[in-house]
């Protein structure tokens, strides 16, 4: 899996990369990076015209509606300008397309699922490599200058993660609501993301369900208090909560933006600016509702050798995970931060549309004269 990892920092770098299979070789570009020079590159070294690669949330956007997770939208030479396919891929209100969509092959998937573990937004160009170019295509390859990697490779670059996660370095960190705090660095084998395990108090008196909470990274709440969230206030909360139970854990999980990125949730934040909630906005970016992926916590709890928790949590999804990772949940507990006329708009959106544990605390702020 090596290859898979140098090839998402080159995707993040905006260089191109090659997926190949028994079929084809594809190139593919990330959409993020692109400007007239670096199309007019990609189609000469592939020898053919790209095609426009988009999940089914922002084809919906374009009035294209499919049954799987990805398509290819074939590109007219009038739309192989920069300006156009970053509005396709990019704008809250892109003008529709007339032409049809075709399935999207194994490599086109790949592609997508390549951006999203690079945390780019999930739009790719991939043209396919004319015979008559693959020899230029294979000399940059053995030259170094273009990185190859197979689709059964790309495909399972969130799994290939699962069990290999490396235990860095700890120190002891006073915390103002828990004073006795230990913090373990976590690392994913490809160095993209780090995540902290905070244990609090002794843990030789520890309940037998460990208090447990499972947060989400959040840049904008955690450390600067936005009042577009509740995050920072559900933080502190969760620890001063675990210390009064005798203390736990706490995972605090690089997964900013439920998992899109901190770029994503700044583009999301500007498009929620005009109007779309945080679902809608996330997918007019073409992501889904929820792109977390917990199998992660559920490594740390094993190197901690956590079997049983009580969950401090709203969101049903993570006791399924959890559960489905062989953690054993005996216990929820709600926890929640203020409820204000900035955040009202966002944790409505959680409750209503994504299952979380929030309509009491609501209609009360509703009773209380809010929205």
């Amino acid at each position: 899996m090596h290859q898979v990892e140098r090839a998402i920092f080159d995707l993040r770098r905006g260089l191109p990369v090659i997926l190949r299979d028994d079929e084809q070789d594809v190139l593919v570009q990330p959409i993020e990076s692109l400007d007239d020079g670096i199309l007019e590159h990609l189609i000469a070294t592939a020898g053919e015209a790209p095609g426009l690669v988009l999940s089914r949330h922002r084809l919906a956007l374009l009035g294209k509606s499919i049954e799987h997770e990805t398509a290819r939208l074939p590109l007219s030479p009038a739309m192989l300008a920069t300006e156009r396919l970053n509005e396709l891929a990019f704008s809250v209100d892109p003008e529709s397309v007339s032409q049809d969509i075709v399935s999207a092959s194994r490599a086109d998937h790949a592609a997508l699922t390549l951006m999203r573990r690079a945390l780019l937004i999930p739009a790719a160009l991939t043209a396919r490599v004319a015979k008559a170019s693959r020899e230029t295509v294979e000399a940059l390859i053995g030259q170094g200058e273009l990185l190859s990697v197979t689709v059964s490779d790309a495909e399972r670059c969130f799994e290939a993660a699962n069990g290999l996660l490396k235990r860095v370095s700890e120190a002891q960190v006073p915390l103002a609501e828990a004073i006795e705090s230990r913090f373990i660095l976590f690392r994913e084998p490809d160095g993209l993301r780090e995540h902290v395990a905070i244990v609090i108090g002794d843990t030789a008196a520890w309940q037998n369900a460990v208090p447990l909470r499972m947060h989400s990274a959040c840049l904008t709440g955690d450390l600067f208090a936005s009042l577009r969230c509740d995050c920072g206030e559900q933080l502190r909360n969760a620890v001063a909560d675990i210390d009064d139970m005798g203390g736990g854990v706490l995972l605090y999980l690089a997964q900013e933006g439920r998992g899109i990125g901190l770029a994503n949730k700044l583009r999301a934040y500007a498009m929620q600016d005009v109007g779309l909630d945080t679902l809608d906005a996330d997918q007019h970016l073409g992501f889904g509702e929820d792109e977390r992926r917990y199998s992660v916590a559920v490594d740390m709890l094993a190197a901690l050798d956590i079997r049983q928790v009580q969950l401090l949590t709203n969101n049903p999804i993570k006791i399924a995970a959890l559960t489905a990772g062989g953690i054993e949940v005996t216990e929820r507990q709600a926890l929640y931060g203020s409820l204000t006329e900035q955040n009202y708009r966002y944790l409505n959106a959680k409750a209503k549309r994504a299952g979380h544990m929030l309509d009491g605390v609501l209609e009360n702020y509703e009773r209380l004269g809010g929205e």
